[in-house]
């Protein structure tokens, strides 16, 4: 038996602006993601593969279509509790690190919990966050004294900090030099396998296809392949 969706999207429209200048972005996109499943999502730029990813981690509204992500019906979630599910269960990983240079490492790291006034023992769980990419001994540092590899895990580690079920990456590896970027993705199968994590890749890194089980081409707002492989040429970001 397959393994309950985690993310169910059926014919998802998005555009933007008005008039003789709107662009319509996602044009009637559909598709499930199992539980557990690392999916790559490439296509050339301007193929909405980020406005994809937004819409997932409610960034971003759909003009229409039907969206479930972690059991939560987006239509009739309004935007407090939808905050709370992005907070609990969704992580974001970015090209850009956003990490705030007058924090430590460990400051960036906690930020989730200044959303969660309940939150415990959050200065142990940035470290242990910390730890899970490496960066144990880093934690009183500021982002300055970091390399960009160390900013982008960082990163990882902020997402990780309230265990998310889903991880959602739009370009992670696109900062980042080929060996520290071979690093990251290595550390993504890893937080698949052993975690069970669900992840969610927009890359035009070749090497992630290696990894992930299984890939989705998007051209001109439409999936158009979905497969083991990954052939296609994927181009640049979205």
């Amino acid at each position: 038996m397959a393994p309950d969706p985690v993310i169910q999207l059926e014919r998802v429209t998005k555009s933007y602006g008005d008039g003789a200048g709107k662009t319509q972005v996602l044009r009637g996109v559909s598709l499930d993601v199992p539980r557990g499943e690392l999916l790559a999502l490439v296509g050339q730029s301007g193929s909405g593969k980020s406005t994809l990813l937004n819409i997932v981690g409610g960034l971003d509204k759909a003009d229409a279509g039907a969206i479930r992500v972690l059991g939560h019906d987006y239509g009739a979630t309004r935007e407090p509790a939808l905050a709370r599910l992005r907070n609990a269960k969704i992580g974001f990983v970015f090209q850009a690190f956003n990490l705030l240079d007058h924090l430590t490492c460990v400051g960036n790291v906690t930020l989730p919990a200044s959303f969660d006034r309940g939150a415990r023992d959050v200065d142990k769980r940035g470290r242990e966050a910390l730890g899970r990419v490496g960066l144990g001994d880093h934690a009183l540092r500021k982002p300055s004294e970091l390399s960009g590899g160390q900013k982008q895990r960082v990163a990882i580690a902020r997402a990780l900090f309230n265990r998310p079920e889903l991880l959602l990456c739009d370009e992670p590896t696109g900062n980042l030099d080929s060996a520290t970027g071979h690093e990251v993705i290595e550390f993504f199968r890893e937080l698949n396998q052993k975690d069970g994590v669900t992840l969610i890749i927009v890359t035009h890194e070749r090497r992630m296809s290696t990894i992930a089980q299984r890939v989705i081409t998007m051209r001109d707002g439409q999936i158009v392949e979905g497969d083991q492989a990954g052939n296609e040429d994927t181009g640049g970001p979205a």
